[in-house]
């Protein structure tokens, strides 16, 4: 995750830099294991927030969906008729500070954190003690390797998961040549690999694209224009406003103009006039329901945001469910059901996914016929795979007006197999 130019009320898993890996000497993959109940039979749940920077705005909205959650879940007879709890947050310390502190308070599964540069530091820390990491947020592509002993997963789709979507937006316009403009670094060469062999895949020509540094694209953006691509995928995160007024300059915008998570924004007079008119954007995520909205203005009247509140309720109710189906609250009995509840296919005793069960209490009643359920929550299917990554992401579409600003126009779908 990292925080864009401007924010829409959206569930949206932006993107962010994975700065390390991890280190955790946990062996074994918990995801696929068998555990024997060892939990005290009360399920604690701990956040870790964003304690500083651009992205500590997105606590409030991860705060409110982890209450909200709890308080469905214990309104739904909480775990074996005990109250789930939701341990004080301490956004004030560090990662690690946190991870420290949630352990000390006896979590049993954590969710977050929003920075995919600090998943390492948190998984770190808690897989040594076995206890899950459940990250609403995290959509760095090298995460699906980060070492964790099975105990990392993720509600939030990885960044590359945009790729086949950036090429059929291309192709929906007509477009039968494309060039990928992309901002140099894991993010930008990551995604356009991903825009490339999905173009390629789906009968684009993929002409020539370019690299470039933030500030300085006017060369990318001229090399590209030579290429004369019948449209452009922009890959960028701060740099983008300055590829998209150089590729304006190079006689390309408007409609000719896709851009990836990490480029969308209201540019609004930050370029001139009607140079995004007709372009797109895909946002990882979906538009959170009114009824869903209303509830969590119900937690907090103060929320202006709801950027991964949906994905935050995901994960803490999967938690809770994993819990259910173990009938147990230890983080190793958490860990080894999260794929079976969320209607993957990967872990043992996991049948082929059941029809979709929408609340905690509806899936409840479906672990009481068998040990197969499905949930799919506010944010969407979710099916975890053998890595703990989602296996289908829905994100949304955005078409800018004259005035450079984006409003949502539709919904499209990507995933891989289980």
């Amino acid at each position: 995750m990292h925080r864009p130019a401007a924010r829409t009320v959206l569930a949206v898993s932006l993107a962010a830099v994975l700065g390390t890996t991890a280190c955790s000497e946990t062996g074994g993959n918990a995801r696929v294991e068998s555990a024997e109940a060892s939990g005290d039979g009360v399920l604690r749940v701990g956040l870790v927030l964003d304690n500083t920077g651009n992205n500590a705005f997105l606590n409030a909205p991860q705060l409110a969906a982890a209450k909200l959650a709890v308080q469905d879940i214990n309104a739904a007879g909480g775990h074996k008729g005990r109250p789930v709890e939701l341990l004080p947050a301490h956004p004030e310390q560090d990662t690690a500070g946190q991870a420290h502190a949630l352990l000390a308070a006896k979590a049993d599964v954590v969710i977050g954190p929003t920075d995919s540069s600090h998943a390492a530091a948190a998984v770190d820390i808690l897989s040594r003690a076995r206890t899950p990491l459940i990250s609403p947020a995290n959509t760095a592509a090298g995460l699906t390797g980060l070492a964790s002993g099975g105990y990392y997963f993720r509600t939030a789709a990885s960044d590359v998961a945009q790729g086949p979507v950036l090429a059929k937006l291309a192709k929906d316009t007509g477009a039968a040549s494309i060039s990928v403009l992309y901002q140099e670094g894991s993010y930008g060469k990551d995604l356009q690999a991903a825009v490339t062999e999905a173009a390629k895949q789906s009968g684009l020509s993929v002409l020539p694209g370019a690299g470039f540094k933030t500030g300085d694209a006017a060369a990318a953006a001229g090399s590209i224009a030579k290429a004369k691509p019948d449209a452009v995928v922009l890959v960028a995160r701060e740099g983008a406003q300055g590829a998209l007024a150089e590729l304006h300059n190079a006689g390309l915008s408007g409609s000719r103009i896709i851009m990836s998570d990490g480029a969308f924004a209201r540019y609004g007079s930050g370029l001139g006039a009607k140079v995004l008119e007709g372009a797109r954007a895909v946002v990882p995520g979906q538009l959170p329901s009114a009824a869903f909205q209303a509830k969590l203005l119900t937690v907090d009247p103060s929320l202006n945001d709801v950027s991964y509140a949906a994905e935050t309720y995901d994960a803490v109710t999967l938690a809770a469910l994993a819990a259910a189906r173990a009938q147990d609250d230890a983080g190793r009995s958490i860990a080894a059901n999260l794929i079976a509840v969320s209607g993957g296919t990967a872990a043992p005793g996991a049948g082929a996914a059941t029809a979709p069960c929408l609340t905690y209490k509806a899936c409840l009643g479906g672990l009481a016929a068998g040990p197969d359920i499905n949930y799919d929550g506010e944010s969407g299917p979710i099916a975890f795979d053998a890595n703990g990554d989602i296996t289908t992401a829905s994100l949304s579409v955005f078409t800018y007006g004259p005035d450079n600003n984006p409003t949502p126009t539709g919904r499209e779908t990507a995933g891989h197999p289980g």
